[in-house]
């Protein structure tokens, strides 16, 4: 996978210029103290300032551009060591993560002393004080980096991997039970209800022809003959849309109370009969099975994906009208309910360390197989633009110490 570098940044241009230039004036104030040292003595430390301050400021140019390509267009040996090393970069970066940031009992440790949820409520609370903009803007161009740069096929294939083996561990059957009860017990059932008689009554008025051709075509050649049929069936659907309008009317109607009896059945039956709970972890199975639900399952990281992405480029679009506001209410919860804190956190910390010991392994082959499928180039000009305004200073450093030692071992020389 090739990740597209950006340009030099100017500071790392400028510091370049600036620690070549002085490598240049070294050079010619080493020529010019040459040619004057017979006229005065003086002129010997400004040489001997020059000579060394050339060789230290070589040395550390030599060093410098040997970790990123060959000084000079040659193969010198030991040198372009950040592309010839990529894959062992990343194998090591890939172990490093793994020996101290991704075993469970150190995960554990770190996420003891991290409140998360007072971090998230101030945050959200005020997102754009106490340097929440920075941390808004700097959190936004690391996520549009990290979801850009890390192999997508493969991630989206852990991700898809980890959500199927959550679904396949969990039975379905006691949580669908508990969440029936519960609804019912709080009269949440009741708008699913009229939701159903309603959909009855339309489908009822969609379909009256149905019942006419049915009672006609099973109705005797007398009733045909004499056009009792139609009365027949007419009486028929009054009689049916009677029934529905009282069971919409009525929330004591015997058959509505008759289906509420069936749904408390059904969910006592989902929580204990194993029959039942063993037919819906079948069909689970046969769900995430199903080509289609794999299809949908295949899409839903991508979907996911983009959507951070959007989210990552506007990240204040998130805090604006409705959404905002409520984000910023849930904010101010988290941070003055302990209980809630208390739960949240323990959910994060248990999530991290599980997350650690069941997939630490598949992150550090991500890590190691994303950068080994990195273009070397590319990886190496962006190593370089962020790193490299420090590394020139070791040449200017190089450059002046090299110089003093030069005056220091100059200064010697002529003293003894």
């Amino acid at each position: 996978m090739i990740v597209r570098a950006a340009p030099p940044p100017a500071a790392l241009i400028r510091m370049r210029r600036v620690a070549t230039g002085l490598l240049v004036l070294m050079a010619a104030s080493f020529f010019a103290s040459r040619a004057l040292e017979p006229r005065h003595p003086a002129f010997g430390f400004v040489r001997a300032f020059a000579e060394a301050a050339m060789v230290g400021g070589l040395a550390d140019w030599f060093a410098v551009t040997a970790l990123f390509r060959h000084p000079l267009g040659l193969p010198i040996p030991h040198t372009a060591i950040i592309p010839r090393n990529k894959d062992r970069i990343g194998d090591q970066l890939a172990q490093f993560l793994r020996e101290y940031f991704l075993i469970p009992a150190v995960v554990a440790r770190r996420m003891q002393r991290i409140d998360v949820a007072a971090a998230a409520g101030r945050w959200l609370a005020n997102p754009r004080g106490a340097g929440g903009s920075r941390l808004t803007r700097g959190t936004s161009r690391l996520a549009i980096e990290v979801l850009q740069a890390l192999d997508q096929e493969r991630l989206g294939g852990m991700v898809r991997a980890m959500l199927v083996t959550r679904v396949r561990e969990t039975e379905l059957s006691p949580m669908l039970g508990r969440a029936l009860s519960a609804a019912i017990a709080e009269d949440r059932h009741r708008p699913v209800i009229d939701a159903l008689i309603r959909w009855m009554r339309g489908a009822l008025t969609d379909n009256e022809h149905l019942v006419r051709a049915m009672v006609h075509d099973r109705a005797g050649a007398v009733l045909r003959w004499t056009g009792l049929d139609g009365t027949l069936a007419n009486k028929i659907i009054d009689g049916l849309d009677k029934l529905v309008a009282d069971m919409a009317d009525n929330p004591d109607h015997p058959l509505r109370l008759k289906v509420e009896e069936s749904m408390a059945g059904i969910a006592e039956r989902l929580q204990h009969e194993p029959g039942m709970r063993a037919r819906v972890e079948d069909l689970k199975i046969e769900l995430l099975e199903n080509p289609a639900m794999q299809d949908w399952i295949n899409g839903l990281w991508e979907q996911a994906r983009a959507a951070m992405l959007r989210a990552a480029r506007d990240p204040d679009a998130l805090m604006r009208g409705k959404l905002g506001d409520a984000l910023q209410q849930l904010g101010a919860t988290l941070q003055n309910d302990p209980r809630l804190g208390r739960i949240i956190n323990r959910f994060v910390r248990r999530t991290a360390v599980g997350a650690a010991a069941d997939y630490g392994d598949a992150i550090v082959r991500l890590v190691s197989e994303t950068v080994r499928g990195w273009d070397a180039r590319t990886i190496t000009a962006r190593l370089e633009n962020a790193v490299g305004k420090d590394l020139q200073f070791i040449r200017i450093n190089g450059t002046l110490v090299g110089g003093m030692v030069g005056v220091a071992i100059h200064t010697i020389d002529v003293v003894l």
